[in-house]
């Protein structure tokens, strides 16, 4: 049984240094709470069907208590990551298979979303153009789909098309190499892609030869484009999984599953180039290393930085420094569960949802704002093999 585990002094020190930098901050966004905020979101939960699971769930979460509900399911094999269209019309979804249509390939597929039930209808499927599809993302314009093939080393992008549909893969980029890992790193393992926050830079977290390869991406045909300076190198046997760029564009911050820590990175945008900053252990100061890491993400307000770890099953939480980049470890927090594959910060920013793998169960914590901590609302419901959280506000 897991403990929630911290560092009581650090993080004592640094909830106090938080309280007074973040004072006025709190005060001005006293200010601002008399507005009407949403009530309610839809989450939606893509999974592993091997087992139990049909497919895409859709749930109810309430922003206010926590408290999250079941509401409908679609089928769909294996949509292991889900990420929603900037219009909120249309749900994506990775088919992490690798026999689509006779193909060594997987599959991505559109579905629309109810806006008043939030319930899914297939609207089509498109070839990923490599084997297991593991993680896609929309650009910002809402024209591309730009997705990572695990087992086929490789990315590509998608063109929307009307109602949403997908249109067959317009740019496709191949990886090669290898690392130091016989039984990860044989080849290349294209584990994420991710657009920074002016919608022209592409990085791709390969973890099968320790790189993070660099693309321009252009938002008017969706090609990417290999860049100037075409990567840059982790340590050997990191296994670089996933990325998440802070909302200034001005930092990076990559989760190595291999190696169980953070890299963080400074970006030149224009340049297109990521310099590395600082590594740290995504769990508690004299840990000894357990499992493997999963997923990360910058809370919306940019202050805060989490990741899951698998085997600990805990989120980590650090406090980022809004000047350089840096991350200083705050706690690491029990997922009620285990195999916490991922987690997903609702657009408030006040709630967190923790996905348990091996345990089918989502857990639901509240954030605190000042802080960066979290603390369990008690809400939890049982999902099958749960893999990815993505929301959407209702209307």
């Amino acid at each position: 049984m897991f403990l929630r585990i911290s560092c009581r002094f650090l993080k004592s020190f640094v909830c106090a240094v938080l309280a007074l930098v973040t004072l006025a901050s709190c005060a001005a966004g006293d200010d601002e709470s008399s507005e009407v905020e949403p009530q309610r979101a839809w989450v939606f939960v893509g999974t592993y069907t091997r087992g139990k699971s049909e497919g895409i769930y859709v749930l109810e979460l309430d922003l206010a208590t926590g408290k999250v509900s079941k509401k409908s399911v679609v089928v769909s094999k294996n949509p292991s990551f889900v990420a929603v269209h900037p219009d909120g019309k249309v749900l994506y979804a990775v088919n992490e298979v690798g026999d689509y249509r006779g193909t060594i390939t997987g599959a991505i597929s559109a579905f629309s979303i109810d806006q008043k039930s939030g319930s899914l209808t297939a609207l089509n499927q498109q070839s990923s153009r490599g084997a297991a599809p593991c993680h896609l993302v929309v650009d910002k314009t809402g024209r591309f789909v730009l997705v990572a093939n695990y087992s086929g080393g490789s990315v590509c992008s998608l063109p929307i098309g009307d109602g949403g549909r997908l249109k067959p893969a317009i740019s496709f980029v191949q990886h090669s190499g290898f690392s130091v890992n016989p039984q990860r790193q044989k080849g290349p393992h294209a584990h994420s892609i991710n657009l920074d926050p002016g919608n022209r830079l592409a990085v791709a977290a390969d973890l099968g030869i320790d790189k993070v390869l660099i693309y321009r991406f252009d938002s008017d045909s969706g090609e990417l484009v290999t860049n100037a300076v075409p990567s840059v190198n982790v340590a050997p046997g990191s296994g670089p999984r996933h990325f998440a760029f802070h909302p200034s564009g001005k930092f990076g911050y990559m989760i190595n599953e291999l190696s169980l820590d953070v890299t963080a990175f400074t970006i030149d945008s224009d340049a297109g180039r990521l310099s590395k900053l600082q590594v740290i252990s995504t769990l508690p100061p004299g840990t000894e290393r357990i499992g493997s890491t999963a997923e990360v993400q910058v809370h919306p307000n940019g202050r805060f930085l989490y990741g899951s770890n698998r085997g600990h099953d805990s989120v980590v939480v650090y406090l980022v420094n809004q000047g350089n980049g840096r991350l200083t470890y705050v706690e690491n927090e029990w997922t009620g569960g285990e195999t916490p594959r991922n987690f997903g910060i609702d657009p408030t920013g006040n709630l967190l949802l923790a996905a348990n793998q091996a345990t089918n169960n989502i857990v639901v914590f509240r954030i605190d704002q000042r802080t960066g901590e979290l603390s369990p609302t008690g809400y939890q419901i049982d999902i099958p093999s749960p893999v990815c959280v993505k929301f959407l506000l209702r209307p």
